[in-house]
């Protein structure tokens, strides 16, 4: 998929303030300082499309860009800093969870749940993770970030772990997983094609 534009659309406090229904809608969500905004902008080939931040929980509201006018890439809260809403809900924005468990699955065709690939399973991602495949009906997949920080054989090392010890406990598995860097500029191209595949 070629990015020819990327547009920011509009922000929202909660589901009542998202756009109505309409273009097909791709969303982001990861633990806090996970590396969401840097995959956003290299996704849309854009230095500054999604605002990076140094500190954790900088994006507060549900944000919608227009890629391509065609699909929409938005940029959900990362959970671990927000205040909680209810523990079975885990420990994430209640926006989110709203978003999540009640936009329309024509809607939302998908959801990409980052993890920070240098890190051994967290109890925050587990928690959100065991949430997102029981409660909620949109298809997602893994997104493990932050590859290059490490060696190639260490990121597959912890990448294997997670599926171990994570996957394999969860009620819905995700459809694919992928490998990133920002940095480096890897796993781009598959996750665009992904999502050209569900267009």
């Amino acid at each position: 998929m070629k990015i020819t534009s990327a547009e920011f659309l509009t922000s929202a406090p909660g589901l009542r303030g998202c756009p109505p229904p309409g273009p097909p809608e791709f969303a982001f969500i990861g633990r806090s300082n996970v590396g969401k905004s840097s995959l956003i902008n290299l996704l849309v080939g854009r230095r500054d499309l999604a605002k990076v931040s140094q500190t954790p929980g900088k994006t507060q509201l549900i944000n919608f860009f227009s890629i391509n006018r065609a699909w929409l890439l938005v940029d959900l809260p990362g959970y671990g800093f927000a205040k909680v809403a209810k523990s079975a809900r885990a420990d994430f924005n209640e926006a989110v969870a709203d978003y999540l468990e009640k936009r329309e699955p024509a809607t939302l065709r998908h959801t990409f749940a980052l993890i920070d690939s240098r890190l051994p399973p967290q109890k925050l991602d587990i928690a959100f993770l065991g949430w997102l495949a029981a409660d909620t009906a949109s298809p997602y997949s893994l997104v493990f970030s932050k590859a290059d920080k490490q060696s190639r054989s260490k990121t597959q090392e912890n990448v294997q772990r997670f599926e171990r010890e994570v996957i394999a406990t969860l009620a819905r598995p995700p459809t694919a997983r992928f490998i990133t860097s920002a940095v480096e500029r890897s796993g781009r191209n598959e996750i665009l094609a992904a999502i050209s595949g569900l267009l």
